[in-house]
């Protein structure tokens, strides 16, 4: 896979992973990944269905995640940073915030010498879209926000389940955290989650990439960035919002709080689509985002 580096304006360069489906002269579409989660979790096939549909899609990997560079050795208390913003007390320092990471999306862009793109996020993917959507709209030909949320902790309303499993620490032997991952079905969609998919997509991401180090600095990223009610409220992109009706992690209400901060957002919420796009829906999904791109 290629490689790049991105995000000059930080001292330290981000030399990001990432790849390509479809035509490059297709309207571009970068999809972002969210808390801990590597662009693998986009599926080759979901992204190659949206690129049979007209679309040049790109996924790459986060900072901390992946194959992308890895910030080895900078410490957070991302559990301070998380208690001073619910408290709205004075925050920590912290390595880098979401629009850092917006900024390595820019930066990939720039790589590819793509002037405006649809940018699609996926929960904490999805907040990174709604801050590149703020600080870069000339260069956001619309803005997709998939099970996330506006900045606003009480929004969120997670399940005790879902909040145990999301914080939860994975072992590190193989063979342990493919077990490990079935916990993650707390906030998956209960019709379609399933034991035999849960391990196959862990040893992947094992394989692949076993860094839990990257974890507290992308939570501390989320949370050291605040709310975005008001600059969203400013916003003048096309959006969509698309969200899980059986979201346990990021409740439905996000979404629909999102919805109604960004004007004329559009707002579609699905059925047994938990905090996950189980491949199922992949046909429904493709459809919603491909007829709001294509104004169908």
């Amino acid at each position: 896979m290629p490689r790049t580096v991105v995000n000059k304006w930080e001292t330290l360069p981000i030399e990001a992973e990432y790849d390509t489906f479809g035509k490059p002269t297709d309207p571009a579409l970068l999809l972002i990944m969210g808390f801990g989660a590597q662009m693998v979790a986009w599926d080759a096939e979901f992204a190659q269905m949206l690129a049979d549909r007209g679309l040049f899609v790109i996924r790459f990997d986060n900072r901390d995640c992946g194959l992308t560079t890895k910030l080895d050795g900078v410490e957070v208390d991302s559990g301070a940073v998380v208690a001073a913003a619910l408290t709205e007390q004075p925050l920590p320092p912290v390595p880098y915030t979401l629009s850092d990471m917006a900024a390595d999306a820019l930066g990939l862009l720039d790589h590819l010498g793509i002037a405006k793109a649809h940018i699609m996020g996926a929960s904490m993917g999805g907040m990174i879209a709604q801050v590149f959507a703020i600080e870069h709209p000339t260069r956001t030909a619309s803005l997709i926000s998939v099970m996330s949320m506006p900045g606003e902790p009480e929004t969120m309303q997670s399940t005790p389940e879902a909040m145990t499993a999301l914080m939860s620490i994975p072992p590190s032997d193989r063979a342990g955290y493919i077990e490990h991952s079935l916990v993650y079905q707390a906030f998956q969609s209960k019709k379609h989650r399933s034991d035999d998919l849960s391990r196959k997509n862990a040893a992947r991401d094992f394989d692949r990439s076993f860094y839990p180090q990257g974890s507290p600095r992308q939570m501390a990223a989320i949370y050291a960035s605040g709310r975005r009610t008001e600059a969203l409220a400013a916003l003048r992109v096309p959006t969509l919002v698309l969200h899980g009706n059986d979201d346990t992690l990021i409740s439905p209400v996000a979404a629909q709080r999102t919805a109604e901060i960004i004007p004329g957002a559009q707002l579609v919420m699905l059925d047994d689509m938990g905090h996950d796009i189980p491949q199922p829906l992949w046909p429904k999904v493709v459809d919603t985002i491909t007829n709001f791109i294509f104004k169908k």
